[in-house]
C-alpha cells in the first residue's frame, strides 16, 4: 500500500510542476496592458471606455483601443470633409453622426436632449468632456488602432479621422494579438 501511495504522491507533484510550467509561460506572455474593443457608436459606451483607459494609462498600464463599426464615428473630425466619395460612403457620412460630440445616448436620447444632459452634468460636477478625455489619452500615450476593414465598408477615408498622437489603421488580427498579451480585455 505505500508504493501504491508513494506513486500517486509522486504522480501528483509531476502534475503540479507541470501546471506551475504551464502557468510560468502563459504569465511570461501577459503584460500590464489593457485592450479594449470598441464598436458602439453611443456616447455613453465610448464615454466609459475612455474614463477606463484613462484610469489604467494614469496607473501605468498601457492601453491599446480598437475602433471598430459604428464607433468610427467617434473619431470622425467635424471639420474635415474628404473628396471622392461614392453615393453609398456619403450617404453613410450623411446618416452617421460625425464626431464625438454628435454621438446619441444608448438609452434616453430624448431626440437629442440626453446627451446635452449628461454634458451639462459632466460640466456641472467637474468630469472631463470626451474632447478632454481624448486629448488626455493622447498625452497619456493611450494607442487608438482604427479597424481598416469597418473603415472600407462604411466608407471613411482616413482624411476624415481626428487628429490623435497614437493613431493606428489596421485590421481585426491586430486586435486579436493585443488582447492576447493584454491583462485585461474589454469589449464595449
Amino acid at each position: 500500500m505505500e508504493n501504491s501511495t508513494e506513486l500517486t504522491l509522486e504522480q501528483l507533484q509531476k502534475q503540479v510542476e507541470l501546471l506551475q510550467k504551464k502557468v510560468g509561460k502563459l504569465e511570461k506572455n501577459r503584460k500590464d496592458q489593457l485592450a479594449i474593443a470598441i464598436v458602439s457608436g453611443n456616447m455613453d459606451k465610448v464615454l466609459a471606455a475612455m474614463v477606463i483607459s484613462l484610469a489604467a494609462a494614469a496607473m501605468d498600464t498601457q492601453v491599446k483601443l480598437f475602433f471598430s463599426f459604428w464607433s468610427l464615428s467617434a473619431l470622425r473630425d467635424p471639420k474635415k470633409s474628404p473628396k471622392g466619395k461614392d453615393f453609398i460612403s456619403k450617404m453613410f457620412g450623411i446618416m452617421l453622426p460625425k464626431g464625438k460630440n454628435k454621438l446619441k445616448l444608448s438609452n434616453m436620447n430624448m431626440a437629442g436632449m440626453g446627451p446635452k444632459m449628461i454634458k451639462m452634468l459632466m460640466k456641472k460636477q467637474n468630469v472631463l468632456s470626451l474632447d478632454e478625455m481624448f486629448k488626455q489619452a493622447g498625452e497619456l500615450g493611450v494607442e487608438i488602432t482604427v479597424c481598416e476593414m469597418s473603415m472600407g465598408l462604411m466608407g471613411f477615408k482616413k482624411e476624415e479621422m481626428i487628429d490623435y498622437p497614437n493613431l493606428h489603421y489596421a485590421g481585426a488580427a491586430t486586435f486579436v494579438a493585443d488582447a492576447g498579451e493584454s491583462a485585461i480585455q474589454l469589449f464595449v
